[in-house]
């Protein structure tokens, strides 16, 4: 399992592509997505590559007509403290940004790093969150459950 891990933790998440990252997290095991958000390192490394590449997944056409502050928080594991990203929707275009601003979001999504990886790699649907209650969705539920619209999701 360890060994698992270390090509992981190896791997050049910028060389991934989207397809073969959505692969990577659907074999993971409900202890290796611990041991991942467990390892800090390994946690921040890959958790600033997915938001990276939002912006680049980004479908504008999509989105022509939306304006929303989503808020991410990813809550944090073996002493591990939670972790905030915002994607900020507008005009068509999308900036992605590290961090909670003062802005009020339309909405904020909390869940694990397992929920989020799953999600983001196209492995889970958002409303299956919901449903199992593994994301807690404050705000705009109806643009929370739309959000896969916005963006090109990999299938594993």
């Amino acid at each position: 399992m360890a060994d698992d891990i270390s090509r992981i933790a190896e791997l050049d998440f910028a060389g991934v592509t989207p397809e073969e990252f959505a692969r990577i997290v659907k074999g993971l095991s409900g202890k290796q997505f611990t041991e991942i958000a467990e390892d800090g390192t390994l946690r921040g490394r890959i958790l600033q590559e997915v938001f990276g590449r939002m912006e680049r997944q980004f479908k504008p056409e999509a989105a022509a007509s939306v304006t929303a502050l989503i808020r991410w928080k990813i809550t944090g594991s073996g002493g591990n403290e939670d972790v905030v990203y915002e994607t900020d929707i507008a005009d068509g275009t999308c900036v992605v940004r590290e961090g909670q601003s003062e802005s009020k979001p339309r909405v904020t999504l909390i869940l694990a790093d397992a929920e989020f990886l799953k999600l983001v790699s196209g492995n889970v649907g958002p409303v299956a969150l919901f449903m199992m209650r593994k994301v807690r969705v404050v705000g705009d539920v109806a643009l929370a459950a739309g959000l896969t619209r916005y963006f090109d999701i990999p299938k594993a």
